[in-house]
C-alpha cells in the first residue's frame, strides 16, 4: 500500500517549498477564522474548490446517452437512456446525483465539456500536480491559487483548506493558505449491524431477483469490512511522525466526509470571515475495477454535500455570493476494462453552481469516435475557466498568476 502522504509528497516534490509550507499548514484553527468575522467587503464573492481525488469517470457523471458509441465501448458500464436523469436528447446525469439534476432544471448548475490540458499526462500526482499550478507545459512550484495569494497580501487566512495537509495549489512563492485540521466531525449514524445482516440474508420463498439482491449485498458488506481492516491496519503501521492525518487514498482525498468539510465553510461564509478561497475534497474515485457502484457511492456523496451546502448558501447574503467548482485530474478510457472498471484517460466535466453562474452548457463536448489513442480531446483548456474565476469571483487580474493567459468562458457567468 503506498503510505505517500499529501504533506511528504509536498515537501519531496519541489512542488511548494517547506518555508511556505511551514507559513500555512497547520498554523491555523477555525477560530483564527472566526476572529477575522466581518474584516471582509460584504459585496466580495468566495470561491469554493471540490477536488475529486483519484480521477472520476466524467462519461458515467454526465453520461452521453444518445450517442452509441458509449454503450458500444462499455456494454457492462454504460447506463441506460431509462436509467439516467435527462439534461437534453442527448446527455444526462449519473442516477445519483438527483439533487444536482434538481438544480440544472432551475438553471443554477454549469457544465464544462471536454475539459483538460495539452499532452495529458495520466499519472495521478503529474496530472494533479498540473491542475493546481496551472503549468502543463512544466513542473511548477507554486499553486495558482498561491499565487494569486502572493499578490493579495499573503494572510494565509484567505485561503483555507480542510484537508489533512495544505493542497499545492494554495502555495506561494513568499506565502501559503492555512490548512485548518477538522476535528470531532463524525458521519451519520448508520443501521444497526443486525438490520444490515438482515438485509444480506437469502429467505425461503423469495424471487430469484431478491436472492441476488441479497447476496450481491453481502458481497458489499464482505468488501466493507475487508476495506476497514485494511485501513486500519494501514493507519496503525504508518502513522505520521508529524501527527498528520493520511489522505483517504492514495491518490488523495480528505479523510472527514465532504458535507462535514463543507458544514465548516458554510460557517465561516455565514460568519463572515476574511477567506476568499475554500478548498475541500473527496477522495475514491480511481475506478480500475467494478466501478458502476463504487462510483455511484461516491457522486451520491458528493451530490448529497453539494446540493446541501447550496441550499443553506442560498438562505444568507454572504451564501449568495459562493461560487462552487467541481474538477478532477482526469477522466477515464472511454472503452470500459476487462474488470468492469475504467483506466486512466484524460478530458472530462467540470461542475460550477453558485453565485451569477450561468447554469447550462460550456465549452464542445468530445467526440466519443475521433480519439486520441483511444481517449477523448479535450476541448476545453482548464486555464479558460481558471482565469475567468479568478476575474469574475476574486476580482483578480488573471496575467500575473497564469502568465499572461487569454481565454476566458465569457458566458460562464
Amino acid at each position: 500500500m503506498d503510505t505517500l502522504t499529501r504533506r511528504k509528497f509536498l515537501l519531496t516534490s519541489g512542488v511548494v517549498g517547506a518555508s511556505a509550507l511551514a507559513a500555512g499548514a497547520g498554523a491555523y484553527g477555525l477560530r483564527d477564522l472566526l476572529d477575522t468575522a466581518g474584516d471582509r467587503d460584504p459585496q466580495s464573492r468566495t470561491l469554493v474548490l471540490v477536488t475529486l481525488y483519484g480521477g472520476n469517470d466524467g462519461l458515467n457523471t454526465v453520461i452521453p446517452y444518445g450517442d452509441p458509441a458509449y454503450a458500444t465501448a462499455r456494454p457492462e458500464l454504460a447506463y441506460p437512456a431509462g436509467e439516467v436523469l435527462r439534461l437534453d436528447d442527448d446527455f444526462g446525469l449519473n442516477p445519483a446525483l438527483a439533487g444536482l439534476h434538481q438544480r440544472w432544471s432551475g438553471g443554477g448548475l454549469a457544465i464544462v465539456r471536454g475539459i483538460g490540458y495539452p499532452k495529458p499526462d495520466r499519472s495521478h500526482f503529474r496530472s494533479m500536480d498540473i491542475w493546481h499550478t496551472a503549468q502543463p507545459d512544466r513542473p511548477g512550484n507554486t499553486g495558482w491559487l498561491g499565487r494569486w495569494l502572493d499578490r493579495a497580501g499573503g494572510d494565509p487566512r484567505l485561503a483555507v483548506s480542510f484537508e489533512p495537509a495544505l493542497p499545492p495549489l494554495l502555495a506561494g512563492a513568499q506565502s501559503a493558505g492555512a490548512s485548518v485540521p477538522v476535528t470531532e466531525r463524525k458521519a451519520a449514524k448508520g443501521l444497526p449491524a443486525e438490520t444490515l445482516t438482515a438485509f444480506a440474508a437469502a429467505e425461503a420463498g423469495e424471487s430469484a431477483a431478491r436472492g441476488r439482491a441479497a447476496a450481491c449485498f453481502a458481497d458489499l458488506r464482505s468488501v466493507d469490512e475487508m476495506i476497514r481492516q485494511v485501513r486500519d491496519s494501514a493507519d496503525a503501521q504508518t502513522a505520521d511522525p508529524d501527527g498528520e492525518q493520511a489522505p483517504a487514498t492514495a491518490t488523495g482525498g480528505a479523510q472527514t466526509p465532504l458535507d462535514a468539510q463543507l458544514d465548516l465553510v458554510a460557517q465561516c461564509v455565514e460568519a463572515g470571515v476574511s477567506t476568499r478561497v475554500f478548498s475541500v475534497s473527496l477522495g475514491g474515485f480511481d475506478t480500475h475495477a467494478d466501478e458502476k457502484q463504487l462510483q455511484a457511492v461516491l457522486l451520491g456523496q458528493l451530490d448529497r454535500a453539494l446540493t446541501g451546502f447550496a441550499d443553506r448558501m442560498s438562505r444568507t447574503e454572504a451564501g449568495r455570493k459562493v461560487v462552487v467548482a467541481v474538477y478532477s485530474e482526469f477522466g477515464r478510457r472511454v472503452r470500459a476494462n476487462a474488470s468492469d472498471g475504467t483506466d486512466h484517460g484524460t478530458a472530462s466535466d467540470l461542475l460550477l453552481l453558485g453565485a451569477g453562474v450561468r447554469g447550462g452548457w460550456h465549452g464542445e463536448a468530445p467526440s466519443l469516435t475521433d480519439l486520441d489513442d483511444g481517449d477523448l480531446k479535450f476541448t476545453t483548456d482548464f486555464r479558460d475557466v481558471y482565469a475567468t474565476l479568478l476575474e469574475r469571483v476574486l476580482d483578480a487580474d488573471p496575467g500575473p498568476v497564469l502568465a499572461d493567459w487569454r481565454g476566458r468562458l465569457e458566458k460562464l457567468f
